[in-house]
């Protein structure tokens, strides 16, 4: 078997700074960004996803940003097969692979490998969409939590794309989601630290209120209702990410605009304490704060 890819991957929780910190590294070290956010992939959620501007992206070059439609899911093992793709490509040039983001599985499939799981038959997926559609995410999740406790606690009760997967591969294998990334992982395809940026949860509450804050200035509402006009479906997996969903409720009158406001900054805060929670489970993972610049790079130059 080849040997693993050398990268870099740079995660931590949303709001923490990664996309700054990933320009410097990229800069320091002739580097090329790679998207690790599973939200991030849309194409129609730059802002609301916190994708990089126009102007970050010139700073180097930026690789798996913004090129899926809305009505289109993406799965951890397509993913991969994309990103190593991209990081091949990027040793090619003779430059590093910088992995960024905030999906914590993704991290885990480049550098530990994705669970082999069989193919699911169809008519499982569909009634168990059925079943989400009739019966809400939050009962499917609590259902979920019963029979994989690890692997729900990981995920937010609103998560319909990951919350339907794991129930269909238990429905059709007989396994959970955890024992098959615990008993079916093959070799590696790259390899590299695991660089976190991170903070208290209480400093860091006061970056996404000002984050939130800001992308409504900047037009969060009117990148929803835009993309609402190519996809209305609420179910659609680009609608699951945060933000996109509170918004979404909001253009429908569900509700008001304080209220989508307070709703995003709880779900914000939320996934971000579980990211937090997940990334200090890693075995091997560096933790540096956000502005930690020489840090990273010493860390980065000790494993060279």
């Amino acid at each position: 078997m080849a040997a693993p890819l050398p990268v870099i991957c740079l995660a931590g929780p949303t709001g923490c700074g990664k996309t700054a910190a990933a320009l410097a590294l990229a800069e320091a070290l002739d580097g090329e960004v790679i998207n690790a956010d599973s939200r991030q992939v849309y194409s129609d959620f730059p802002l609301i996803t916190a994708q990089p501007s126009a102007e970050e992206r010139a700073c180097c070059p930026h690789h798996l940003y913004g090129f899926l439609p809305t009505q289109q899911k993406i799965s951890a093992g397509r993913w991969a097969d994309l990103a190593v793709a991209e990081a091949r490509a990027v040793l090619a040039r003779g430059r590093v692979p910088l992995l960024v983001g905030g999906t914590g599985l993704y991290f885990q499939g480049l550098l530990h490998g994705i669970a082999g799981i069989p193919a699911v038959d169809p008519a499982i997926s569909a009634a168990l969409t059925a079943r989400l559609e009739q019966e809400g995410p939050a009962a499917l999740h609590a259902e979920l939590a019963l029979s994989d406790p690890a692997y729900a606690a990981r995920i937010h009760p609103n998560d319909r794309q990951r919350i339907v997967r794991a129930l269909e591969v238990l429905a059709a294998t007989g396994h959970t989601f955890s024992w098959w990334h615990e008993h079916a992982m093959p070799e590696p395809p790259c390899a590299g630290p695991l660089l976190v940026l991170d903070m208290e949860l209480d400093a860091l509450t006061p970056r996404l209120v000002r984050r939130i804050d800001l992308m409504l200035e900047q037009g969060a509402l009117d990148e929803a209702r835009a993309a609402s006009l190519r996809c209305d479906d609420a179910a659609a997996p680009g609608w699951s990410g945060i933000g996109c969903a509170e918004v979404l409720a909001h253009l429908r009158g569900e509700l008001s605009l304080e209220d989508c406001r307070r709703l995003w900054l709880h779900n914000t805060r939320a996934y971000a304490k579980r990211q937090r929670t997940w990334f200090r489970a890693r075995p091997g993972a560096r933790f540096f704060a956000p502005q930690d610049l020489d840090g990273l790079l010493r860390a980065v130059r000790q494993r060279a």
